[in-house]
Parts: C-alpha cells; sequence; structure tokens
C-alpha cells in the first residue's frame, strides 16, 4: 500500500506531510506507518517506515531531525539533525535540505512556516505543551531566525476531536483557573464528565499569538481508525501500546 500524506495550502509550495497510517511495514496493532520508535514495535519496522516518510519527503533518513517529546514548552533551534534528540516539543530551523518532524497519536502535529524569510518549525502540542506555551515558544524561536510573526501560517494536522475527548472536572478546572476564556472549549458530557476542544484551543492559542494564518485540517485521530493511530483509542480497547504518526516540513 503506497504511502498516504495530507497536505495543507497554506504550506504549499514547501514540501510537507501530516503522515496517516497507511503504507507502513508495522503489523498487528502498529499495521501501517508507525513511525514511534519508543513503541514496542519492532524496531526494524519502524526504522523501515521512518525511511518511506523520509524519502517521500525527499530526504534520507538522517536528514530527518526529531525532539524527545516531553509534553513541554521547550522550543530548540537547529541548524543540523542533532546527535541525540534534545528534551523538547517543538523545533525551528532555516536551514535547506533539514526536515522537522514530530510524534504524535492524538496530540496536535502543528507545522508552521514563513515562507518569505525561508524559516520552518514543527512542534508536538497536546493539552499540557499547549497550556504551557509550546505553541508562542515555536513563534518566538522562529523569529529569532528572522521570521516576521504576521508572516508565519500554521496548520494543525490530525488531533483527537471534542467528541472524542473526554475530560474530568478537575482537568476543566485547571484551564479555567489558569484562564476563564477557556470555559469555551469546553461542552457538558455525561456523569459531570466534560469534552475539550483541542484543536480549538490551539487555533485560539495561535490566533492570539497573532500568526498570519491559522488552520486545523480537521481530521479526528480517534474516530478514524482505518487512518490514524489514537492512544486514547488503544486505552479505551486495553491495548498494550500504540503506533504513532510522523508530521513533516522542511525547506
Amino acid at each position: 500500500m503506497t504511502l498516504e500524506i495530507l497536505t495543507a495550502d497554506p504550506l504549499s509550495p514547501l514540501r510537507h506531510g501530516f503522515f496517516t497510517r497507511r503504507g507502513g511495514a508495522s503489523s498487528g496493532i502498529f499495521a501501517g506507518l508507525n513511525c514511534g520508535p519508543g513503541s514496542s514495535d519492532l524496531g526494524e519496522a519502524v526504522a523501515i517506515n521512518r525511511t518511506r516518510a523520509a524519502n517521500a519527503m525527499g530526504l534520507e533518513p538522517e536528514a530527518l531531525a526529531c525532539v524527545n517529546q516531553v509534553h513541554s514548552a521547550l522550543a530548540v533551534t537547529l541548524d543540523a539533525p542533532p546527535a541525540a534528540p534534545p528534551r523538547a516539543d517543538a523545533m525551528v530551523t532555516a536551514t535547506p535540505g533539514l526536515g522537522l518532524a514530530v510524534l504524535t497519536a492524538d496530540c496536535q502535529p502543528v507545522l508552521f512556516a514563513d515562507r518569505a524569510a525561508g524559516v520552518i518549525g514543527a512542534a508536538h502540542a497536546g493539552w499540557r505543551g499547549a497550556r504551557d506555551g509550546v505553541l508562542e515558544a515555536t513563534l518566538d524561536a522562529m523569529e529569532g531566525l528572522g521570521a516576521r510573526r504576521g508572516d508565519i501560517v500554521a496548520v494543525i494536522g490530525p488531533t483527537i476531536s471534542q467528541r472524542a475527548y473526554e475530560v474530568g472536572p478537575e482537568f476543566v478546572e485547571g484551564f479555567v483557573d489558569d484562564d476563564p476564556a477557556t470555559a469555551r472549549f469546553f461542552a457538558a458530557g455525561a456523569g459531570g464528565r466534560a469534552h475539550f476542544d483541542l484543536p480549538a484551543y490551539g487555533l485560539w492559542r495561535l490566533r492570539a499569538a497573532g500568526v498570519g494564518h491559522a488552520e486545523w485540517t480537521r481530521h479526528c485521530t480517534y474516530a478514524d481508525e482505518a487512518r490514524f493511530y489514537s492512544y486514547r483509542r488503544s486505552v479505551h480497547r486495553g491495548e498494550a501500546d500504540y503506533g504513532r504518526l510522523i508530521s513533516i516540513i522542511r525547506l
């Protein structure tokens, strides 16, 4: 099966893609393009998958820069693939031929570009990272390389939608106590629970930060098992592990 790569017009003509799980070498619960070396999948299969994704972007796998994602608000500036992935959740670069890749399985993969300045970024933004400021940290780092905030476009790829993202009252309180305006991103659910709109929250943060354009591809990782891995779906099914989707942008 060939790879399926979702793209967004605002990022064109830069090469980029939000990869689905289709077209990979993994099997079992990881069936498809699992690109997560931290999963319990066969290392050989993950390596094949990552090579296929890199090659689809016109890159060798060695030119693919990644970070050790820790649900932080840390963004790093790179001019070459790091020898060891730094602890961070976002990367920016102005170096041609360097690919920036993030892994997700419900969290938001966000790709950024200021095409005029020749600066790109990629962020892994779950609820914690987004609340703590990883999106804004990415924009700050891009500005450090000469990007103009008003010229930056940001696209949120496949992520968990509000319908599938049930949370408890303590989760809601953590957001609303920090900023009462975030109450708009929660809908009432059953049994005193609520549903959180993660992509709408991400868009709100990006637009408030002054990006020129921000959008979501409107793909839900939880709802579409044929195309996407989902951490939450794996938990609900009692599965031992889950695959990771890869999203890449390059100059």
